[in-house]
């Protein structure tokens, strides 16, 4: 349901963040994802190749997610019982294979495309995932987003289409336009968009609806079991399975920024599941925008990377589909939250 138009930027913030718990999963989400993005590119050789198995880092991640989950919810019940959650809720085991496989191949693909993009225009290029949101939000939660919340949604994608616009007129590849737009780094881009949208909604989902009688560290404990299963299939299909955990393979990955890659993967996955529990997969997308404007100063700062008029544009368009969205946001209730056991879940899931 949508809230009153209200002016101010105090009355904004309250329109979005109910509490001060809720501004710092925002701000923490952002830094993260700020922060993952420079670290891979720094971690890039002077060919845009990288010195080690990114399928593995990914992995270890997983393993980092899986164990951090299983510690923080055996601060609230036994062992014996954290079992007995696990084996009486297969269904919901079953249920995150889907999430779980998606961001799977959505972090793998992030390395191969940061390896061929800036990351700015990285970021800007994933801001495509924001209408393909709204319509799965809508279509999973049955609510229907107001003309002004599409709007800014519309005025994301045309911010993205602006730095697309200017980065074809530099590519040289071809001399054809449909072919310059949809080059296979594109294609692989539009994938990368497509698990983010489904998985952010359908995890949301779960979260907070069929899996939502589940304490959320144990959801979380299903989502890091079944992508750990799904990256060692990733690795046996590319056949670097018996590779990845070689003496060479793991000396790679013990170099300092790498770890940090793998440490801040792992941060991104827990704080991910919380916004996704506390607040919502369309605010999620809006926080995603705005990385691409701290990243674009930080990457002209750390790797010369110049911030050029299309991209400044774009930026002002993005910032501005922020503003407008932040007058009318979507309530982060849903039908299955009712207002009779909303204190019971709380006290089950807060971290």
């Amino acid at each position: 349901m949508s809230t009153p138009l209200k002016t101010g930027a105090v009355s904004d913030l309250k329109n979005l963040f109910a509490t001060p718990k809720h501004f710092l999963i925002f701000i923490g989400y952002m830094a993260l994802f700020i922060n993952q993005g420079i670290l891979v590119t720094a971690t890039k050789d002077e060919n845009n190749h990288y010195p080690y198995n990114t399928t593995t880092v990914v992995l270890l991640s997983e393993f980092i997610k899986l164990l951090v989950s299983f510690g923080l919810q055996l601060r609230t019940i036994t062992l014996g019982e954290f079992i007995k959650q696990v084996f009486s809720n297969t269904k919901v085991l079953l249920l995150y294979v889907v999430p779980s496989f998606l961001y799977c191949l959505y972090n793998n693909l992030a390395f191969v495309n940061l390896a061929n993009y800036d990351p700015t225009t990285y970021y800007l290029l994933l801001q495509f995932r924001v209408v393909v949101t709204g319509v799965i939000f809508q279509v999973l939660f049955d609510k229907q987003l107001s003309v002004r919340q599409w709007v800014s949604l519309l005025l994301l994608t045309f911010g993205c289409i602006v730095k697309q616009m200017k980065f074809e007129n530099l590519t040289k590849a071809s001399n054809s336009t449909f072919s310059q737009f949809f080059d296979v780094h594109l294609i692989l881009i539009l994938v990368q968009v497509f698990c983010s949208c489904f998985a952010g909604v359908y995890n949301e989902y779960l979260l907070k609806g069929k899996g939502g009688e589940v304490p959320f560290m144990v959801q979380n404990f299903f989502m890091y079991l079944d992508s750990i299963v799904s990256n060692f299939a990733v690795l046996w299909f590319n056949g670097t399975l018996s590779d990845a955990f070689t003496r060479e393979s793991i000396a790679s990955i013990s170099q300092g920024k790498v770890l940090a890659i793998v440490f801040n993967n792992a941060a991104i996955g827990i704080t991910t599941a919380m916004f996704l529990q506390q607040l919502n997969s369309i605010l999620k997308t809006f926080a995603s925008a705005l990385e691409i404007m701290f990243t674009a100063v930080l990457c002209w700062f750390i790797f010369g990377i110049p911030v050029d008029i299309f991209t400044f544009i774009a930026i002002a368009i993005v910032s501005y589909a922020v503003v407008l969205y932040a007058q009318n946001p979507v309530d982060n209730t849903t039908k299955q939250e009712k207002p009779n056991n909303v204190g019971s879940q709380k006290a089950d899931t807060n971290v």
